[in-house]
């Protein structure tokens, strides 16, 4: 391959992200599941020889996206590219090593070229279920909280790992649904693999491999330069919120940016230590988000890749709990794991002040339902998610109903009440739960259910931050705590709830933040 200038490294550039951009739709077209089909919690990308993320599709949420980054590398030392064989897909849902928790499975394919591999396509996707305790943070151990995939391999040359699917739909409620998943993504990675030897055809590429090395030193050299930008020092932040059972988190980040080198370190010395209940966070997630506060701050348009990520360095304590140890339980992570960019974008105020956000709601409200039909059928629902208000920026109020810093969408109502016995009895803004300011932030909503069953049901819902709402920045006023109420009256709850026929649940979300002074 001749050395590429800077048009024909976009042109191929271009075509990378429209090759994995495929893979990720492709996924989401055939996916079992509406949290995957409807509300997009995944993420696809390339990775070369070595493991590197290559290039990202331009849908996923961040931490997603970030962690399965940090899987690729594990994948390749378990499974060296050249021990490897056309058909074989690999797998695995080890929470330290890629998404933080048994639900978000990863699949990663090889791709080959005149039977040489020369890189891979993975995807992370949250599944309907995983067995054990479920979506909820009442586990007392990772053990506790479901099936445990280790580094394996799914497919061998083309066939199914057979003792390896049987153990999977045994172990989980939906073998439908899960096996479904699986399936589209194996599918997605052939789809990429497809695309990407067609675009090797196009071009006379035997393999990738000095395409992404160039692609990740540009990365790496661009966000160097960024970073070279900003005031040299050590910058601190914190943020207090509230989890499931009523116990208040710290989190606390110094990042500290040294221009010469051009490269930033955060860390989260000082935060809270591991908790009893799964909220507990591995660094590969707690990465995953502290680099995404980072980016969005720093230079948006550049490309989200290994080169990209090499200039920032998260570091934590071991025990902490954004640095947890084996075995705590992890399967809630999300609800401190998207709480992360919130200290980071604090410490990063004080040197880009313009870039930053006031503090948002925070983790999304997740609800997942065990229950009977009214014909007696067992059914458990996927995952689904509500959101609240995101803090305001220095220029621009927050959003109303906004799931950041995930980005994952909510599953329309129609969807959910066609998929089970749920019938939504509100559903509207919260007006007036943003806080007030030069710019306000953006407010949470309403979402009422019961369910049409005639038999007691199971609830997990994973609520924050209904004790402490988010912080106002320069002056602007807090948002509004949320609330979460069955029959009228205020559950604060870590554990699953038996539930009655007739009860009727009520979610207030959290308001964001307001930026700057109203007056």
């Amino acid at each position: 391959m001749t050395q590429l200038d800077g048009i024909a490294l976009e042109i191929q550039w271009s075509n990378l992200i429209a090759t994995v951009t495929e893979q990720a739709r492709a996924l989401q077209r055939i996916a079992f599941s509406p949290i995957v089909r409807e509300a997009g919690d995944l993420a696809t990308a390339l990775f070369d020889r070595q493991g590197r993320m290559v290039a990202q599709a331009v849908t996923g949420t961040p931490g997603h996206i970030n962690s399965l980054a940090a899987a690729g590398q594990h994948f390749v030392r378990e499974f060296p590219p050249d021990s490897l064989h056309p058909g074989d897909v690999l797998i695995t849902n080890d929470p330290w090593l890629s998404a933080g928790h048994f639900f978000d499975i990863t699949v990663m394919t090889p791709v080959f070229r005149r039977d040489r591999c020369i890189g891979f396509f993975g995807s992370t996707i949250h599944h309907t279920d995983i067995g054990g305790y479920g979506v909820g943070a009442g586990a007392r151990d990772v053990h506790e909280e479901g099936l445990w995939i280790p580094l394996a391999k799914l497919y061998e040359k083309g066939q199914p790992n057979a003792l390896l699917h049987a153990i999977i739909r045994r172990n989980v409620r939906t073998p439908e649904h899960v096996s479904g998943d699986l399936a589209a993504q194996v599918a997605a990675g052939r789809v990429g693999a497809e695309r990407l030897n067609a675009l090797c055809d196009r071009t006379g590429l035997d393999d990738i491999q000095e395409l992404a090395e160039a692609i990740l030193q540009r990365s790496e050299q661009a966000t160097r330069a960024s970073i070279r930008k900003l005031r040299p020092g050590t910058y601190h932040g914190e943020s207090i919120f509230d989890v499931p059972g009523g116990a208040h988190i710290t989190l606390k980040a110094a990042v500290t940016v040294d221009a010469d080198a051009g490269e930033l370190t955060i860390d989260f010395t000082g935060s809270s230590p591991e908790a009893p209940i799964g909220i507990n966070v591995v660094l590969n997630y707690t990465a995953a988000y502290a680099n995404f506060a980072v980016r969005a701050c720093l230079d948006p348009d550049l490309p989200n890749n290994f080169g990209s990520l090499l200039p920032v360095r998260v570091v934590a304590p071991e025990g902490s709990i954004v640095n947890c140890r084996y075995p705590a339980p992890v399967n809630a992570r999300h609800v401190v794991g998207m709480y992360v960019p919130m200290p980071v974008l604090k410490a990063l105020h004080q040197v880009m002040p313009d870039r930053v956000l006031a503090e948002g709601s925070g983790a999304v409200w997740t609800i997942q339902i065990q229950g009977r039909e009214a014909d007696g059928r067992p059914f458990t629902s996927s995952m689904f998610n509500y959101s609240g208000g995101m803090g305001a920026r220095r220029d621009k109020p927050g959003l109303s109903a906004t799931c950041y810093p995930t980005g994952v969408a909510a599953v329309p109502v129609e969807v959910l009440e066609a998929a089970m016995p749920i019938v939504f009895t509100r559903k509207e803004l919260r007006r007036g739960s943003g806080g007030a300011g030069r710019q306000r932030g953006g407010d949470g909503q309403l979402i009422g259910f019961r369910m049409r069953t005639r038999d007691p049901w199971l609830l997990n819902v994973v609520a924050s931050r209904t004790d402490l709402g988010p912080e106002g920045l320069e002056g602007g006023a807090g948002g509004q705590p949320g609330r979460f109420l069955v029959n009228g009256q205020a559950v604060n709850k870590s554990q699953k709830m038996a539930m009655a026929a007739e009860d009727e649940v009520l979610m207030e979300t959290p308001g964001g933040g307001g930026y700057g002074s109203a007056t």
